[in-house]
C-alpha cells in the first residue's frame, strides 16, 4: 500500500473518550448541536470519529433533547 492510502485509512480518536466523558447530558442542547447536520441528522460515527458506546450515547441524548424539545427534529 501506498504512503497515501494509509493516511486516508487512520481513524479519528474519539474526542469523548479523550476528555475522560462518562455521561452525555441531553439537556446541553449547544454541545449535542455540533452531532448534527444542517438539516438535522444525526452525523454518522465514521465522520465523527465517535468510539461505538459514545455514539450509542450520543444518539441517546440527542432524541431526548428532541422529546424534551430542547433541539428541533428539523433545522429550516
Amino acid at each position: 500500500m501506498a504512503k497515501q492510502d494509509l493516511d486516508k485509512k487512520k481513524r479519528k480518536s474519539c474526542s469523548l473518550c479523550g476528555d475522560k466523558v462518562e455521561s452525555i447530558d441531553y439537556k446541553d442542547g449547544a454541545k449535542l448541536r455540533r452531532y448534527l447536520t444542517e438539516a438535522g441528522k444525526i452525523i454518522p460515527r465514521r465522520i465523527t470519529g465517535n468510539c461505538a458506546k459514545h455514539q450509542r450515547m450520543v444518539a441517546k441524548a440527542i432524541k431526548r433533547a428532541r422529546e424534551a424539545a430542547i433541539i428541533n427534529y428539523v433545522f429550516d
